[in-house]
């Protein structure tokens, strides 16, 4: 089957000036994903995955190297646009999700679903509104789409915050530890929905956690340790190789 690479990665590092000296966070990481991956870095808190995504979504700036994501036949360096320009553009072609979830508590699940439409400059209030209704209902929540977020469970604020990466269609996200502080139930939800947004949506995804044990539900997982990627494997064995080498 033929794959064509979404996100391009060339010689990342990211070193942060510190009180006790320069700090490198990043060290020389490349990696290719292929559209319609379900991507898992995995790591131990502190080795870079945080700092990994906010490389590739733009939103911190790097030291050197470069990140290209490929669309349209072409290849966009992400980091040499301008802040303003890679703000919007991450808006219109990249979902996050976060840990925190991070949903405005004083807007309604139906309001925190549509913002980043509105913020893409994309808002149309009835199809805006349809737009959210059918991701709420995508993560089986439609029927608290006028509650405010207090009111409803961390799982199912997780699901909404997964909603709202998605309003503009992006065809990747990328997610921080987006089961970290949830039950294995709920968390197993979520991965419920990320392997339907890559089967049935052709999404790509990017996911870091720091638990060890769920390389093997991803379509292929690397670790990455103190700032360096392990070396991209060459066949689906690298889940149990990496697991037994740490």
């Amino acid at each position: 089957m033929m794959t064509s690479i979404i996100i391009e990665l060339h010689e990342l590092n990211k070193t942060y000036s510190t009180a006790a000296g320069d700090f490198m966070a990043l060290k020389d990481v490349n990696l290719k994903v292929n559209a319609g991956e379900f991507l898992g870095i995995v790591g131990k808190s502190g080795a870079g995955k945080s700092t990994l995504l906010n490389m590739i979504n733009g939103v911190d700036e790097l030291t050197s190297g470069e990140v290209f994501i490929h669309t349209d036949g072409k290849a966009l360096s992400v980091h040499e646009m301008s802040e303003d320009a890679r703000a919007l553009w991450r808006g219109k072609n990249m979902g996050v999700v976060y840990q925190s979830f991070q949903l405005l508590p004083m807007l309604t699940l139906l309001e925190n679903v549509m913002l980043p439409i509105d913020l893409a400059d994309n808002f149309h209030p009835r199809k805006s509104r349809d737009r959210a209704l059918e991701l709420l209902q995508l993560v089986e929540l439609e029927e608290h789409a006028n509650k405010l977020p207090a009111f409803i469970s961390g799982g199912q604020q997780q699901r909404v915050a997964i909603a709202r990466a998605l309003a503009n269609d992006p065809q990747i996200l990328v997610a921080d530890e987006p089961t970290g502080s949830l039950d294995s139930i709920t968390a197993d939800h979520i991965f419920d929905v990320f392997k339907h947004l890559v089967s049935e949506q052709g999404k790509t995804i990017i996911m870091v956690t720091h638990d060890m044990g769920l390389a093997s539900r991803f379509s292929r997982s690397l670790t990455l340790a103190d700032g360096e990627l392990q070396t991209e494997p060459s066949d689906s064995s690298f889940e149990k190789t990496s697991l037994r080498r740490r």
